[in-house]
């Protein structure tokens, strides 16, 4: 009788452990095995815009974005063509299609001429693997709805069923992925010219006949199919977000896709959105600050100055020198962001030789000077004088050099120096003598006397400097 009393009261016992342990479960103590519930984001900005940036967004610094569609069989004028041509009518558009077209040729009949019969994925990765590209962005849908991959709602204007005859977004994915670079999709919101989006328009945007069955179907596809690491959406000006529906988009982006923990977003969600919700802020394209953001961003420009898509028109006065594309990436992360350059191929799906040589040109750089730039972050001081610009990395800071200086001396205001401070300069192995400067503010680099033809790059060069405050 005893025991079972006992017995008992043990039971009763083990019962309120086990009804205090639900209601305040143990502390766990062991970090390896301990997990927090994930967090569910709700389809609003204040939840949305709290997300952590996924870390190897800032840590990538580089990338490439590639403009390609229909819009490269015409190649004149700029990847708005069809827009320019039939939207605004403008007399310069409707002159080109008279030169050189039947009178009754349409858009779509640009279509079947966009064959990328020349494209090989592998080589383009190899490409952008050789320019230091850590992530690449391609459209697979711009303005003018044509789609680069065979989406279900977009039938007979896919380059499944018209043109290549391809899947472009997947071959281009499976090759980028090989070369451990991060893939990238380009989604525009909008359509120019679908019967649905004009309906819309016409309501006022108080229907969303067109984001129901084009815009949403589309996103949830490329993101189920292709698992992008990124997602860069456009065309969202004319509407705002409760229009595409975006805040529904987005949450269950980071809850419930297959890329919720890893995918990144721009902020081109709806005509209220730029520069203030999303992932990363692009704010308008080229987009460039004079100081330091306390946001993420990212500039996108053109290696043609002129036109995202390729053009035949185009003329070595519109394409960017190696130079300014340098100092562009190297101010850009200096200011905490990303350099996303773009090129636009061929309706053959080739990179003409000046786009290749650009890219080539970034990469030789970054193979020398890289170590201040991947995964680097903005320094306490940004630039002196616009010729100067640092990032640091541990503790290490770097300051690039834009403009040789003179006699080869460089003053530097910034940095405090101390006991073992050292100097080098990537790319020569050699320290650097250095001497406080006699003004008390920073220190003299004295830098290599080498002919140019020796130096590591023939500009922008980087002197790292340890142990300076």
């Amino acid at each position: 009788m005893r025991s079972w009393v006992v017995g008992a009261g043990q039971l009763l016992l083990l019962q309120l452990v086990l009804v205090l342990g639900a209601v305040r479960p143990p502390r766990c103590t062991d970090p390896r095995r301990c997990t927090d519930p994930p967090r569910r984001y709700t389809p609003d900005w204040s939840s949305l815009d709290s997300r952590p940036l996924p870390a190897w967004f800032d840590e990538a610094k580089f990338g490439v974005f590639v403009h390609w569609g229909v819009f490269s069989v015409p190649a004149w004028g700029s990847e708005w063509f069809w827009w320019h041509w039939q939207g605004e009518k403008l007399p310069q558009y409707e002159s080109f299609m008279k030169e050189n077209y039947p009178p009754d040729f349409s858009y779509a009949d640009f279509g079947p001429r966009f064959t990328a019969r020349f494209f090989n994925p592998d080589s383009w990765a190899d490409l952008f693997k050789a320019a230091g590209a850590k992530y690449v962005v391609l459209t697979t849908k711009h303005h003018e709805g044509y789609t680069n991959w065979p989406s279900p709602v977009s039938w007979n204007w896919n380059s499944k069923d018209v043109g290549p005859h391809r899947d472009l977004v997947g071959e281009l994915g499976t090759a980028i992925r090989k070369r451990n670079i991060r893939y990238g999709l380009y989604h525009s919101l909008l359509e120019w010219f679908h019967p649905l989006y004009l309906r819309d328009k016409k309501n006022g945007f108080k229907t969303q006949y067109f984001v129901n069955a084009k815009t949403m179907p589309e996103l949830y596809d490329l993101v189920n199919r292709y698992k992008p690491d990124l997602i860069w959406s456009d065309g969202e000006w004319e509407c705002p977000d409760t229009y595409w529906n975006s805040t529904n988009f987005l949450a269950w982006l980071y809850n419930d896709s297959p890329v919720k923990d890893e995918v990144v977003v721009n902020d081109r969600w709806g005509q209220n959105c730029s520069c203030h919700h999303g992932g990363y802020y692009n704010c308008k394209d080229k987009f460039h600050p004079e100081t330091l953001p306390d946001h993420k961003w990212e500039m996108c420009t053109s290696i043609d100055q002129w036109s995202w898509g390729y053009r035949r028109d185009m003329e070595m006065a519109d394409i960017a020198n190696e130079s300014t594309i340098i100092s562009e990436l190297v101010q850009t992360v200096s200011l905490g962001g990303n350099y996303l350059l773009n090129i636009g191929p061929t309706k053959d799906g080739l990179i003409v030789p000046i786009f290749q040589e650009r890219l080539l040109a970034v990469g030789k750089w970054l193979s020398i000077n890289g170590e201040a730039i991947y995964a680097s972050k903005p320094w306490r001081v940004q630039s002196e004088k616009n010729s100067v610009w640092y990032t640091s990395k541990g503790l290490a800071v770097y300051a690039i050099l834009l403009h040789w200086p003179e006699y080869g001396i460089l003053s530097l205001i910034s940095p405090i120096a101390t006991s073992t401070t050292k100097v080098t300069m990537l790319g020569i192995q050699k320290d650097l003598k250095w001497s406080l400067n006699p003004s008390g503010k920073g220190l003299f680099v004295f830098l290599p006397q080498l002919p140019p033809s020796a130096l590591p790059t023939e500009f922008a060069w980087t002197i790292k400097l340890t142990e300076v405050k």
